[in-house]
């Protein structure tokens, strides 16, 4: 199940639809190709900005939406610099479906500030994440233990193992406290 897979991932479903689901508000989605999970947000009442430094999948994306007839701003740029793509919010959920992971290690730093300043009070961060088990490389791949530290002012409320063949693992963060 990729980003491309025409297939919204069951654990977003269930954060939207199932019981206790989030009162829609304003979504970020960071690394959002082809654009399917933006569109299923903004159908489900989310006010969807959705950002993808690729510009085939960002062209995509907007075809995607349009064709849907879903409220989805799509923007090209790079998720560890917000400030430049013009992303404002406040949010109230980010959803990363295997963006953060590839980032390399100095600019995850950059990622995490950027989300945290544009978080609402109670905000929640839904990300999945291969194991850098799953790598052949040092850098790729993310722990709880990482996000623990790098996300100061949120709590990690949730890790689930993911079904894949290699290690993965749903990420679920709580914004606890407004910036410093």
């Amino acid at each position: 199940m990729g980003r491309h897979s025409g297939v919204t991932p069951p654990e977003l479903v269930a954060l939207v639809e199932g019981p206790g689901a989030l009162t829609p508000g304003h979504a970020l989605e960071l690394g959002c190709g082809t654009g399917t999970n933006a569109v299923y947000l903004a159908r489900h009442g989310w006010r969807v900005t959705a950002v993808d430094l690729v510009d085939r999948a960002v062209r995509q994306a907007r075809e995607k939406a349009d064709t849907a007839g879903a409220d989805v701003t799509v923007l090209c740029g790079d998720a560890t610099r917000l400030d430049e793509v013009g992303v404002l919010g406040p949010y109230d959920l980010y959803f990363d479906l295997s963006c953060y992971c590839g980032i390399p290690p100095h600019r995850r730093d950059a990622y995490a500030a950027g989300l945290t300043t544009r978080a609402a009070p109670g905000a929640r961060l839904l990300m999945f994440g291969y194991g850098p088990e799953a790598f052949d490389d040092p850098i790729s791949g993310v722990t709880a233990d990482e996000l623990r530290a790098r996300f100061a002012g949120w709590q990690l409320a949730d890790v689930t193992p993911g079904t894949n063949p290699v290690p993965t693992f749903w990420f679920t963060l709580h914004r606890t406290a407004a910036a410093a």
